[in-house]
C-alpha cells in the first residue's frame, strides 16, 4: 500500500520554503490535484497527479511505423503513443487506443484478426495483442525490465519474434532477439548479445521470412563490447543477419558500404527491403534473393538512426502491398507508397484527430541570492568519542559544534589552506586531516581536538586523502593520489596508501592500489576497498595487507552494488553501504571470500538506516555506528539492530530516520557600493516574449549585487562615487544561463581555489550552470563556496548523482516503487539539489513514481533524452520539466509540435552532442582553430585542449546533423516551447558560444539565440524572478561583448568584461576590476604545458564515464 498524505505535502513544500524554492505558478494545473492518494499499485494510465487534455488534429505525423493488413485495404500505424486505422485510399484515420499509456510499433497478424504492438500500460514496454477492431486486449510478453521493441507475427500467426533491449552498465540497451508464442510465456532466446552481459552492442528489428524458416535481423558488426557515439555508417556499422530457424546457423545476409538495417521481406519470398546510407541521404532498398543484387528504390527517405542508438528501431517501421507490387512507408511527415518496379510514388492523404492527456510540467521558484543561506553540505561529519561534540568539515574549513548547546567554531584559525577529511583518534583527543592549497600542495596533519596549529606528518606535499588513526593512536593510514588537470600534478609520484608512524616518525607505502584504508583488530594490518570483477560488473571487496605490505588477503565481496565498508575497531563487525543506505553485519575470517548484501543469508544483517548515508564511523567502543548525508548525521547502536545482543529491547526500533542537523547560516557574498556601464547598446531581455527590448548608448547602474536602474545614457542617474566603465561599442546582455554543463569542480572531493574550468567559463560569460550529473557531494561543496565567495565560479546548480536506471557502482538507482523514489529525492535534496535527473529509468511507472515524489518535494525532473523518441514523448505527456539533449530524429511534424506547444516541457537541445549524425562540437573544431583561441589557451592546459583541437576530422555541411536539431528547436521556440543553450562541458565557456551560433545556423536571429542563451534558462530553471534579463531588481549578471553581437553573433565569444554577482571581471585577466588582489596563477600558466600522470588520466576518464559527460 502506498500511501502520500496531505501532511507530508505541505511538510515537503515548506521545507522547500526554506530552501529558497517555491511553486511557480504559471507551471502549476488548475485542475483538482490528488493530495492524498492510496494504491495497491502504481497505474501508468492513472497516475496520481492531475492530467489535461488537449485535441491534435493533423496531417503530419512524426516517425511512424506501419503494418499493412493482409487484405491490403488499410493500415494501422502509430501516432504519438496511439494506434490508428486507416484506408490505403488514405482519409480521416479512426483511433484504435486513446488512452495514457503509450502504444506504438503495430503488427497485423497474418490472418488480420489481430493486431500485435508494444504498450506499457503494466509500467513497461511489453507486447500486447488486441482485436482488429481494439478490443479484447490481452498481454503477451510480461518482462519487469528488459525493454521490449517491433514485434512481428511469424507466418503462421503462432509466435512473435522481439527486440529484447538490455541495460549493461549504459542505459542504452543492447538487443537481444527473442520469440514468444502469442498466448505468452517466457520466451525463447534466438539471438544472445555477442559479448555476454556487459554487451553494449545493439541487435535490433528482426522479422520472419516470408516462409517462417529464417529470421533476420539488424546487428552491429563493429567489434568490442562497448557502444561508441557517432560512429561513421559509411563504413558500416549495422549489417542484415540471416538465422536459420532449422539449423541455428546464422549468416551475414545484407552490408557494406552504408549499413543495412530494418529488414522487411515481401510477401511473394523474393525481395528484402531494407535501409542503407548513401552519402548524407538514407535510401530504400531492394534486394533480390535470387540473384543477391542489390537496388536502391528512393534515396528520399528521412535520416535514419544508425548513428544513434536504435533502442526503438533503426528507421519507422514499413510494409508490403500483400501482392508484393509497392511498399508503404513513412517520410517527411508523411505516409507513401512507391512501386518497386517503375519507383513512381504516392503520398496518401492522411487526416488524424486523437485527443492527449498531459501533465503539466514539475517547476519551482528558486531564490538565487539571499543575502544569508544555510550551508548543507556537511561533509565527513562524526561524533567525538565522548559524545559532546561533533567534527566536520564545511565551506573548506573543519569544524566543531557543541552537542548541548549547538554553538559551532572552527577547529583551527589558519586560512591558509582548506581542510579535509576529518577523523578523530579512538580516545578523543587528536584529529588528523588532509589540506590543499594551489600553490603549495597538500599535507596530512595531526592537530588536538581542542584545536589549534596542525602538525604535518607527511614528509613531502602532494594530494593526499583518507587518513584515519590506529587503534592506540600512534599511527596514521592515509591515501595518496596523483595530481594534474585540476590540481598541480606536482609530487604525484608513487600514489597508494600510506601508514605514518607518529612515534618513529616516518612513512611507509603499504599498497598501490585500493581507498578508504583504515585499521581493525589490532594495528598490524590495513584493510582498504578495492575493485572486483563481478559476473558481469566491477563490484568492490574488501581487502588487507600487513604493515609491510605482504600477506594480501581478500575478506568480503559485495556482490550487489557494496560502495563502502568499515570494520569495527574490534573486528567483530562490518558496517557497509548498499544503495545508499547503511548496513552492519557480523565480521567473521574463515580463510575465504565472504560474499556479503542486504540479502545474504550466511549472516545476519540488519539494515540501519531508512534515509541515506556514507563516511561509516564506529565509536570507540564499537557498539555505535554513524554516518551522514547532507547536513544531518545519523547513529544506531548494535543493540538496537540485533535482538541477539545484550540490551536489545523486545522490539527492535525501525531503521534511522532522524538524525542531527548539522546546517548553519552564514552570509553569501555580496559587493558593496555602485558601478555603471556607460554608453553600450543594451540587449535586456525585458519582457522578451512579446517584445526585442534593445537600448542604444545605454547605462546600467548596479548597486551591490542587483541592478539599480536601466535606460539611456542621460535618463539615468549616476551616482558620483560610483565606479564606471565605458561600454560604448560594445553589446551589453544578461550574463550566459547554461542549463546542461557538465564538468569537475574537484578531485577526490578536494576543491581547487582556482578551478581553471571555472574560471574559463565566466570568462566567457556564463554566470549560471545547471549540471545534471555529478558527485553531489563535490559539486554542493562547490556550490556553496561560490556563494560564500569563496571561489571564483559561474553560480552553480545541479542535479547531484543521477537516478540511473542501468547498472553502476554507487549511482544505479533501484526503484521499486514509490518510496523508492521518495527516498531517492530526498537524498538529493537534502544534499541541495533543486533538481533531480531521471536517467533512463527502463519502466515508465518509475519515471512517474520519481516526477510524483519531486512534486511532493518541489523538486524538478529533468530526463535523460537517451536517443529514445517514444520514451521522450511519454516523459513530455507525464509532466517532466523539460527534455535534456536532442529527440534522435531529424525533426518533430505537425503533431509533436501541437502536444509540445501545449505544454510547458523545456528545451535543451545540447547542440553541440546532438544525437543523429555528427555533432556541434565536431563542426567547430572541423571548421575553426579551436586549439588557437587565446581565451581557451589563457585558462585550459595546451595538453587538454590539444589532443582534441589540433587532429580532427572533417566532413561536407551534409554530414552534420546538429543544424537540422536547431532548425526544428526553432520550430518549436515560434510555437512558444522554451529552448536553451546546454554546452555539456565540452569546451570550457566557449562550447557556450557554440551553442548561440548553432542556434543562428537552425534559423534563429542573433536576438533569438541570446534569448535562449538567458531568459529562456533561467525560467526554465525556475530563476527568471532573478537571473536573465537586464532590469530593475535582478540580479547582476552582464556580460560585455565588444562589437555588435545582434549583427553578428560569431562576436559572442569576444567579452571583455563579466559582471558576475555585481563583481565585475576583466575577462583577459580574471582579475575583479577595483580589486587589488590578483588571482594567482594557474599551475600550467607560464608556458601553458604541464604533464598528467597516466592515473590521473585514467580517473578522470572514468569519472567522465561514471558521470556520463563522454559524447
Amino acid at each position: 500500500m502506498i500511501t502520500t498524505k496531505k501532511s507530508l505535502l505541505a511538510v515537503t513544500l515548506v521545507s522547500a520554503l526554506g530552501l529558497g524554492m517555491a511553486p511557480a505558478s504559471y507551471a502549476q494545473n488548475d485542475s483538482e490535484e490528488k493530495t492524498e492518494y492510496e494504491l495497491d499499485s502504481w497505474d501508468v494510465s492513472n497516475p496520481p497527479y492531475a492530467l489535461n487534455e488537449v485535441t491534435i488534429k493533423t496531417n503530419e505525423t512524426t516517425w511512424s511505423s506501419l503494418d499493412v493488413a493482409p487484405n491490403g485495404e488499410f493500415m494501422v500505424f502509430d501516432m504519438l503513443g496511439d494506434l490508428y486505422k486507416v484506408n490505403m485510399n488514405g482519409g480521416d484515420a479512426t483511433p484504435l487506443t486513446q488512452d495514457f499509456a503509450w502504444n506504438i510499433h503495430p503488427s497485423i497478424s497474418p490472418d488480420g484478426k489481430h493486431i500485435a504492438f508494444i504498450s506499457d500500460k503494466d509500467g513497461l514496454s511489453n507486447v500486447w495483442v488486441m482485436d482488429i477492431d481494439g478490443s479484447n486486449l490481452r498481454q503477451v510478453t510480461k518482462e519487469k525490465s528488459n525493454l521490449i521493441h517491433s514485434p512481428k507475427w511469424s507466418p503462421d500467426g503462432e509466435y512473435l519474434v522481439v527486440t529484447k533491449g538490455i541495460m549493461s552498465s549504459r542505459s542504452i540497451p543492447a538487443g537481444e532477439i527473442w520469440m514468444y508464442h502469442k498466448s505468452g510465456g517466457d520466451g525463447l532466446q534466438i539471438k544472445a548479445r555477442n559479448s555476454g552481459k556487459r554487451d553494449q552492442q545493439n541487435i535490433a528489428d528482426p522479422v520472419f521470412s516470408h516462409d517462417g524458416k529464417y529470421i533476420y535481423f539488424t546487428e552491429n558488426t563493429v567489434p568490442g563490447a562497448r557502444f561508441e557515439y557517432n560512429r561513421d555508417p559509411l563504413e558500416g556499422i549495422f549489417a542484415i543477419t540471416r538465422y536459420d530457424r532449422e539449423s541455428g546457423e546464422e549468416s551475414r545476409y545484407i552490408s557494406g558500404t552504408g549499413g543495412a538495417v530494418v529488414p522487411t521481406p515481401s510477401p511473394d519470398g523474393k525481395y528484402i527491403a531494407f535501409v542503407r546510407r548513401v552519402k548524407d541521404r538514407t535510401g530504400l532498398f531492394l534486394k533480390e534473393i535470387k540473384t543477391g543484387v542489390e537496388t536502391p528504390l528512393t534515396l528520399e527517405l528521412e535520416r535514419d538512426m544508425q548513428e544513434g542508438f536504435g533502442s526503438e528501431g533503426y528507421f519507422a517501421y514499413f510494409d508490403w502491398m500483400p501482392d508484393s507490387s509497392e511498399i508503404v512507408y513513412w517520410t517527411g511527415g508523411k505516409f507513401h507508397t512507391i512501386d518497386i518496379e517503375d519507383k513512381t510514388t504516392r503520398t496518401m492523404d492522411i487526416t488524424v484527430e486523437g485527443t492527449m492527456k498531459y501533465a503539466d510540467a514539475l517547476r519551482f521558484d528558486v531564490d538565487v541570492a539571499p543575502d544569508e543561506f544555510d550551508v548543507r553540505m556537511i561533509r565527513w561529519s562524526q561524533m567525538s568519542p565522548d559524545g559532546k561534540t561533533v567534527l566536520f568539515q564545511a565551506l573548506g574549513k573543519l569544524y566543531v559544534r557543541d552537542v548541548k548547546s549547538g554553538k559551532i567554531k572552527r577547529l583551527t584559525k589558519q586560512n591558509d589552506h582548506d581542510e579535509y577529511y576529518p577523523r578523530f583518534s579512538n580516545d578523543g583527543k587528536k584529529i588528523v586531516y588532509t589540506t590543499w592549497d594551489d600553490q603549495d600542495l597538500g599535507t596530512v596533519r595531526v592537530v588536538s581536538a581542542r584545536g589549534g596549529k596542525g602538525k604535518v606528518i607527511t614528509e613531502q606535499p602532494g594530494h593526499y586523502i583518507e587518513p584515519s588513526f590506529s587503534a592506540d593512536g600512534e599511527k596514521v593510514v592515509f591515501r595518496k593520489f596523483t595530481g594534474g588537470f585540476l590540481l598541480d600534478p606536482t609530487y604525484s609520484v608513487e600514489p597508494g596508501i600510506y601508514v605514518a608512524d607518529l612515534e618513529e616518525d616516518a612513512v611507509s607505502k603499504v599498497t598501490d592500489s585500493g581507498y578508504n584504508a583504515h585499521f581493525a583488530g589490532g594495528d598490524d594490518r590495513v584493510y582498504f576497498t578495492e575493485s572486483a570483477g563481478g559476473e558481469a560488473f566491477y563490484e568492490t571487496q574488501l581487502s588487507s595487507v600487513n604493515l609491510q605490505g605482504n600477506d594480501k588477503r581478500s575478506h568480503l565481496y559485495g556482490a550487489d552494488k557494496v560502495s563502502e565498508y568499515k570494520l569495527s575497531h574490534d573486528k567483530k563487525w562490518v558496517a557497509f553501504v548498499y544503495q545508499f543506505k547503511t548496513y552492519v553485519a557480523p565480521f567473521v575470517e574463515n580463510g575465504k571470500r565472504i560474499t556479503i548484501g542486504p540479502n545474504m543469508t550466511s549472516l545476519p544483517v540488519t539494515q540501519l538506516s531508512s534515509r541515506a548515508g556514507e563516511y561509516l564511523t564506529w565509536s570507540p567502543d564499537n557498539k555505535t555506528l554513524s554516518w551522514f548525508n547532507g547536513p544531518t548525521l545519523f547513529s544506531r547502536s548494535l543493540d538496537e539492530a540485533f535482538a541477539f545482543l545484550d540490551g536489545a529491547p523486545e522490539t527492535l526500533p525501525e531503521p534511522v530516520a532522524e538524525g542531527m542537523d548539522l546546517s548553519f547560516t552564514t552570509k553569501a557574498d555580496k559587493p558593496s557600493g555602485y558601478k555603471a556601464l556607460v554608453g553600450g547598446k543594451v540587449v535586456t531581455m525585458r519582457d522578451a516574449d512579446n517584445t526585442q527590448e534593445v537600448i542604444e548608448d545605454g547605462v546600467v547602474l548596479i548597486k551591490d549585487n542587483r541592478i539599480e536602474a536601466v535606460g539611456k545614457r542621460g535618463d539615468i542617474a549616476i551616482p558620483d562615487d560610483a565606479m564606471q566603465i565605458d561600454t560604448s561599442g560594445k553589446t551589453i546582455i544578461p550574463g550566459l544561463v547554461d542549463a546542461h554543463a557538465h564538468d569537475s569542480q574537484g578531485r577526490n572531493e578536494i576543491i581547487p581555489q582556482q578551478n581553471w574550468s571555472q574560471f574559463s567559463n565566466v570568462s566567457f560569460g556564463v554566470t549560471t550552470i545547471h549540471d545534471p550529473s555529478n558527485d553531489t557531494t563535490e559539486i554542493f561543496a562547490a556550490a556553496e563556496l561560490q556563494r560564500k565567495g569563496k571561489i571564483v565560479a559561474p553560480r552553480i546548480y545541479s542535479t547531484g548523482t543521477i537516478l540511473y536506471g542501468a547498472e553502476g557502482l554507487g549511482y544505479k538507482a533501484i526503484i521499486n516503487d514509490y518510496e523508492d523514489a521518495y527516498f531517492h529525492v530526498e537524498r538529493l535534496k537534502e544534499a541541495g539539489a533543486i533538481s533531480v535527473k531521471s536517467y533512463n529509468q527502463p519502466r515508465r511507472d518509475q519515471r512517474q513514481q520519481v516526477l510524483w515524489a519531486a512534486k511532493n518535494q518541489a523538486m524538478m525532473v529533468v530526463p535523460e533524452g537517451g536517443g529514445k523518441l517514444q520514451q521522450n514523448l511519454t516523459m513530455l505527456v507525464d509532466g517532466h520539466t523539460g527534455l535534456e539533449h536532442s529527440i534522435p530524429v531529424e525533426k518533430g511534424y505537425s503533431d509533436v509540435t501541437q502536444l509540445w506547444k501545449a505544454t510547458e516541457f523545456g528545451y535543451t537541445p545540447t547542440f553541440v552532442v546532438s544525437y543523429g549524425g555528427m555533432m556541434g562540437e565536431e563542426y567547430w573544431y572541423d571548421k575553426t582553430e579551436v586549439w588557437k583561441n587565446p581565451r581557451l589557451l589563457r585558462y585550459t592546459p595546451s595538453t587538454i585542449l590539444d589532443k582534441r583541437a589540433i587532429r580532427r576530422p572533417t566532413a561536407p555541411e551534409n554530414q552534420y546533423n546538429h543544424q537540422n536539431v536547431a532548425s526544428y528547436a526553432k520550430e518549436l521556440r515560434d510555437n512558444g516551447v522554451s529552448v536553451h543553450i546546454g554546452a555539456h562541458g565540452q569546451r570550457e565557456g566557449l562550447a557556450a558560444h557554440w551553442e548561440l551560433w548553432i542556434m543562428e545556423q537552425g534559423g534563429f536571429t542573433p536576438w533569438e539565440a541570446l534569448r535562449g542563451g538567458t531568459i529562456d534558462g533561467a525560467k526554465h530553471l525556475g530563476m527568471g524572478k532573478d537571473l536573465g534579463s537586464i532590469e530593475k531588481g535582478k540580479l547582476a549578471d552582464l556580460v560585455v561583448i565588444d562589437g555588435d553581437v545582434l549583427s553578428d553573433i560569431r562576436k559572442s565569444e569576444y567579452v571583455e568584461y563579466t559582471v558576475l554577482n555585481g563583481r565585475v571581471y576583466e575577462s583577459a585577466t580574471m582579475n575583479e576590476v577595483g580589486s587589488k588582489e590578483k588571482r594567482e596563477p594557474f599551475f600550467f600558466e607560464q608556458d601553458n604545458a604541464t604533464f598528467m600522470p597516466q592515473q590521473t588520466a585514467d580517473e578522470v576518464e572514468a569519472k567522465a564515464h561514471h558521470y556520463h559527460w563522454e559524447h
